[in-house]
């Protein structure tokens, strides 16, 4: 009856409509999207925290230093020096010798190297012997500002132009192999990923032993030569070191890259392919025409995750050569650790970060411009 006559009431009809609006400063649903606002940056926060604690923050300091003298210990001031770290990295220069004859025996001679890399006046002051070959008579001389990352940067290149198209091609293979419901599928699957679960020091110090001149792979192609072949050290040939741990990096990585090619081919639907059978089309016009423009985008990330991993080797040559012999394995980001905390030049190191960085970004942007029909 009360109700009844709120209701009859006009004054009170009109109280009633008023209390029952939101009011103009709360909107409705505010107070709970201010909530959940607040719980998803709490639960952001930690994973930020270690973002910015290991990633950002790392990386400006790099940009920062490269462009000082700091030293991880040092008595001296930090300065500012500018480009001279990284002139100093990739001054690369070419000295032509010409022939002489001595004036005593009327041997043919060439001027002493030395003698321009140790004279001030020299614009080929302070350099170092990269490389040296001849032109005829002519001498060719290589010179390089770090002689060493130089090397380094060689070896990385060479090893990602081998590395990226020879995994992932091994990877795609083995992907259209087990792509098949076959009796064992799941344990060929799972033998060739179990390399990957595995650690790559663990790995590299097994793969180490196997390439010892006692070592299996030496017995191995003894007893398949019928001793024809001599035990060599692969890992201390600066002929053989590199292509060695190629190979183990490629066994130890290839299932990964198995499995993302494997997840690819399971997205194809079927109907394609019974429809290219229908038409006609035989194994490799089914690849041709169905399988490989399937996987476009995922030959994307392949190629770009592999060059990006192939250009942060590290840990493999730490383990099983310590860059050597005669830097034949040295790598930018082994001798980015190496000058940065085992030298203790940490402005040295971090300008060596940062080409790596411009290396890296300016592959992904190739990468991505090469294959942008995929995306």
């Amino acid at each position: 009856m009360a109700l009844g006559k709120q209701l009859a009431d006009p004054a009170s009809l009109a109280r009633l409509g008023t209390d029952a609006l939101p009011s103009a400063g709360s909107p409705p649903g505010r107070n709970r999207t201010y909530s959940d606002g607040r719980l998803g940056w709490f639960m952001a926060g930690p994973a930020a925290a270690l973002l910015v604690g290991f990633i950002i923050l790392p990386a400006t300091l790099a940009f920062v230093l490269a462009f000082t003298n700091q030293r991880l210990i040092s008595p001296n001031p930090t300065e500012f020096v500018g480009i001279a770290n990284f002139s100093r990295l990739l001054t690369v220069k070419i000295l032509t010798l010409e022939p002489l004859a001595d004036p005593v025996t009327g041997e043919v001679v060439y001027p002493e190297i030395r003698d321009l890399t140790r004279d001030p006046a020299s614009e080929y002051y302070q350099l170092q012997e990269l490389a040296t070959f001849g032109i005829g008579d002519t001498k060719i001389v290589l010179l390089a500002g770090d002689s060493v990352f130089i090397r380094s940067l060689v070896n990385t290149l060479v090893f990602t132009l081998v590395i990226v198209p020879v995994q992932s091609l091994f990877g795609l293979l083995l992907a259209l192999m087990i792509n098949r419901r076959i009796r064992g599928v799941n344990l060929f699957r799972t033998a060739y990923f179990v390399p990957v679960v595995v650690s790559m020091v663990v790995v590299s110090i097994l793969w180490k032993f196997l390439y010892a001149p006692d070592g299996i792979i030496n017995d191995l192609i003894g007893t398949v030569t019928f001793g024809l072949v001599q035990p060599r050290d692969w890992l201390g040939d600066p002929t053989t070191a590199l292509p060695a741990v190629m190979l183990m990096s490629m066994w130890q990585a290839v299932g990964f890259h198995m499995v993302i090619w494997l997840s690819g081919l399971q997205t194809i639907p079927t109907q394609l392919y019974e429809a290219a059978s229908i038409d006609g089309a035989g194994r490799w016009d089914q690849f041709r025409n169905v399988t490989w423009p399937g996987l476009r985008n995922t030959s994307v990330f392949i190629l770009i995750t592999i060059t990006i991993a192939a250009f942060g080797l590290f840990t493999q040559i730490d383990v099983m050569t310590a860059g050597g012999p005669l830097d034949a394995t040295t790598t930018v980001i082994y001798q980015a650790v190496v000058r940065g905390f085992r030298q203790q030049d940490i402005a040295y190191g971090s300008a060596i970060s940062v080409v790596f960085f411009v290396m890296v970004l300016a592959v992904s942007l190739l990468q991505r411009y090469l294959t942008r029909e995929a995306a």
